[in-house]
């Protein structure tokens, strides 16, 4: 019974001097919570692995991507072109676009040709009878529009079609300065159906400003260069775009 006594008497001195040592009873539960909070805190924060969103993209963008890498690779490799150094006209070439623009002067004239990508037409020729003569022929062109300016601000514009050692005069008009609303209206008949001595007179006049086969051949090559240069260049780009 003296033990039991003294047990009582050593749990309500302690009680208290634990309330004096936080505060108030009220404090007192507020700090056991506090700390069974922190633990519980502690406790998820340890052992739980937080949710990721994992970015996975489609088979079919994959399979595209493959395709576009397949592609790439098999792709012809272009080429550095040099300008010669006799070529007639100063060049301007901006990547990524489908045409080149050449200017020069000649005389009082300001000359302007835009060249744009090539048309690759390959054909087969075949005559069952001559065996022999089986060949195939690959007819790559270029078009051309030549712009001849003079001081008037007066253009004749020829559009032109150039293949390897030869060039096709398509059509010409004729335009007023870029500043002016009025219209030469009337742009003449068809090219083919002139005077054939005014066909040929027309190919001089364009021969003596520059238009001629040992440029356009360079041109082809250039531009086939060039087509094949942004072919694979918008690859890549499609490319880099899927895969973002």
């Amino acid at each position: 019974m003296a033990l039991n006594f003294m047990l009582r008497r050593a749990s309500s001195s302690l009680i208290p001097l634990a309330i004096r040592t936080v505060g108030s009873p009220r404090t007192f539960h507020s700090a056991i919570s506090a700390v069974l909070g922190a633990e519980k805190c502690s406790f998820s924060r340890s052992s739980v692995v937080p949710f990721q969103r994992f970015s996975t993209k489609p088979t079919s963008d994959e399979k595209l991507i493959e395709v576009l890498e397949s592609e790439i690779n098999c792709s012809d490799q272009p080429s550095e072109k040099q300008i010669p150094d006799e070529f007639p006209f100063e060049f301007q070439d901006n990547p990524g676009e489908r045409t080149i623009l050449l200017t020069r002067k000649y005389q009082d004239e300001i000359i302007k040709v835009e060249v744009d990508m090539p048309n690759v037409d390959d054909e087969e020729d075949e005559d069952e009878d001559e065996v022999d003569n089986e060949r195939k022929e690959i007819n790559d062109s270029i078009p051309l529009v030549v712009s001849i300016t003079k001081g008037s601000g007066t253009c004749l514009e020829f559009g032109v079609t150039a293949l390897p050692d030869d060039i096709q005069i398509d059509h010409l008009s004729m335009k007023r300065p870029e500043n002016s609303e009025d219209q030469l209206a009337y742009d003449g008949p068809e090219f083919t159906e002139l005077d054939e001595n005014l066909q040929k007179a027309f190919h001089k006049y364009l021969e003596n400003r520059g238009i001629k086969p040992s440029t356009t051949n360079f041109l082809l090559e250039y531009m086939i260069n060039k087509d094949s240069k942004e072919y694979l260049h918008w690859l890549n780009n499609l490319k880099k775009f899927i895969e973002k």
